[in-house]
């Protein structure tokens, strides 16, 4: 039998600046310390890719407090290699983009941008497919566990922490992560102490250092958090300091959890091979999408680590569903008003939507929050919309 192929190009590309505000500005030991501000929003760019065969996707990558702009730009420049090209050579687009942009450097801008049209084409696929992403590349479970993060930063008073740790257990989350690192580690005592009142017996809790320590602080404070029964104790070091984590995460029983700045598959290899992660924290946008997200996966299933994807859970809940080992996804509900759905938390555990791709359609309120947008190639009409 010969094998046939429905060869399909695509035919146009919708490029846009988002910018998306945040309630309530947020701070993490980095604000604490004064090295940056709080955060008020998240710049999103956003792909929209459309098809000779009439199929479109989407897809999107983000950065905080800088840099939307430039990711724009940058889009605005590599764009036009996609045109003409099969939409089902994934791999092989997200290779052409890199070497339009490897003067810059492996991962950082380049991979942050490359990253949207990376998820954009996964997206299509699945949804020419007619799977959601999950099930296209081999779903494990229909629901993942799924922690909240969002109410428990370092501006929020212990009573508003318990709050939304009572209102998080109340709509099903599985987790509570709280943010620690500041100046004074007695107070830093006194919030864990507060939030396990809250969680103790009910959920997980989980603390979130932001690489706020030294090697002698980290080990300090890790050590006397180590009985608490901990899910896991994130990014207690420098980003890139593998070795240190390596080091710090052999003298404990709680899991290390790092990774969400690293920005390339060749570093969390280091990582991983350093001992320095229990669960590896690899964010799709940030590596370059989905592509190099399922190698650094598959990484972290051979050594048998877990995986806690940082962020962006329109995107994570679906790879983290393929993984073969114990697993988180983080829940925000920041992006909830870009879509007309909203994901299902419940049981602890956040599930797969049913719909093709993501699962997701683009609301009006995006468009609305769209501060640029670039068109090249054609688009059908309804890709032709702006704000």
């Amino acid at each position: 039998m010969s094998a046939t192929h429905n060869h399909d190009t695509i035919s146009g590309l919708k490029l846009s600046h988002l910018v998306v505000p945040i309630a309530k500005p947020v701070s993490d030991a980095k604000v604490a310390t004064g090295v940056q501000t709080p955060l008020a929003a998240v710049d999103l760019l956003l792909v929209e890719v459309a098809t000779d065969a009439g199929l479109t996707g989407f897809g999107f990558t983000y950065t905080l407090r800088a840099g939307g702009t430039a990711l724009m730009a940058l889009a605005r420049e590599i764009a036009p290699a996609l045109i003409g090209e099969d939409p089902n050579r994934i791999s092989y687009l997200w290779s052409r983009l890199a070497w339009r942009t490897n003067s810059l450097g492996e991962g950082g801008a380049a991979a942050q941008c490359s990253a949207a049209f990376d998820s954009a084409l996964w997206d299509l696929k699945a949804k020419r497919a007619e799977l959601p992403l999950a099930h296209l590349i081999g779903a494990r479970r229909e629901g993942v566990p799924v922690y909240n993060t969002s109410g428990q930063y370092l501006q929020a008073t212990i009573p508003e922490m318990r709050d939304g740790a009572e209102a998080g257990i109340a709509r099903g989350i599985g987790g509570i992560k709280m943010k620690v690192g500041q100046p004074d580690v007695a107070e830093d005592m006194r919030r864990i102490a507060a939030l396990r009142e809250v969680t103790e017996g009910r959920v997980a809790l989980m603390i979130d250092a932001n690489q706020q320590w030294t090697r002698p602080a980290a080990r300090a404070f890790c050590r006397s958090v180590d009985e608490f029964g901990l899910s896991f104790i994130e990014e207690p070091l420098a980003a890139r300091d593998h070795e240190g984590h390596g080091a710090l995460a052999a003298q404990l029983a709680t899991p290390i959890a790092t990774g969400e700045m690293l920005t390339s598959v060749a570093e969390h290899r280091a990582l991983i091979s350093a001992g320095g992660a229990g669960f590896c924290q690899v964010d799709a946008p940030r590596i370059g999408g989905i592509t190099p997200f399922l190698k650094v996966m598959a990484m972290a299933e051979e050594s048998r680590i877990g995986l806690a994807p940082h962020f962006v859970m329109e995107q994570h809940l679906h790879l983290a569903a393929a993984f073969d080992g114990p697993v988180w996804v983080e829940h925000f509900d920041w992006f909830e008003p870009l879509f007309k759905e909203r994901l299902e938390i419940r049981d602890g555990q956040i599930w797969l939507p049913r719909a093709p791709g993501f699962g997701l359609t683009l609301s009006g309120a995006a468009r609305s929050m769209t501060k640029d947008t670039h068109s090249l190639g054609q688009l059908p009409a309804a890709l032709q919309k702006t704000a």
